[in-house]
């Protein structure tokens, strides 16, 4: 993939998702399955590259429920939510002040950190600005209704292309953006 990189902090928050040609990151009712994974896009050097992940409740409890584990193999994993306690979450961190804890992260050593799954955390992250990049691969697909990539538009920050892939097997595109401040 064609890359610029043009860092402001030692870590920056990126917020990765898959997303359907009509907008969505997931369907109606939740569902991921319409993502196709391409052969040649590099998955586990995508995952190297953060040690950290950022998700709010949701998105824990289809993680935890799906994967029948706390957080993501390798990565030190923070939820943000008002309603879970730590002590109903072990093996993860659990927050609700999201701009004191990943400025706090962001300072510290370490590799990128991961901003996983709903669009509700990346909406507040970006209002507070604490978002540094935006990633979305768009899948060849039109699902009609679902979980929208940004469902608060509360926001609209100013983008700039870092960098872009086309994968003609699947029809793929990924599409990198800086967050200008």
């Amino acid at each position: 993939m064609k890359t610029i990189v043009d860092r402001e902090s030692p870590r920056r928050v990126r917020f990765s998702a898959a997303m359907s040609l009509d907008g969505y990151i997931a369907g109606p009712n939740g569902e991921t399955d319409w993502i196709v994974m391409d052969p040649d896009l590099d998955f586990t050097a995508l995952m190297g590259s953060f040690d950290a992940v950022l998700m709010g409740r949701k998105t824990y409890e289809t993680v935890r429920g799906q994967a029948g584990a706390a957080g993501l193999p390798g990565m030190k994993t923070y939820v943000f939510s008002s309603t879970l306690s730590q002590r109903d979450c072990p093996g993860v961190i659990v927050s609700n002040d999201p701009a004191g804890t990943v400025a706090g992260i962001k300072e510290s050593p370490g590799k990128d950190i991961w901003l996983f799954g709903g669009g509700l955390l990346f909406s507040s992250l970006l209002r507070l600005g604490l978002v540094d990049a935006v990633e979305v691969t768009v899948v060849p697909r039109l699902l009609g209704g679902g979980l929208p990539l940004l469902p608060l538009a509360a926001v609209q920050p100013r983008l700039k292309l870092t960098g872009h892939r086309v994968y003609p097997k699947t029809g793929l595109v990924s599409l990198e953006y800086g967050v200008a401040r």
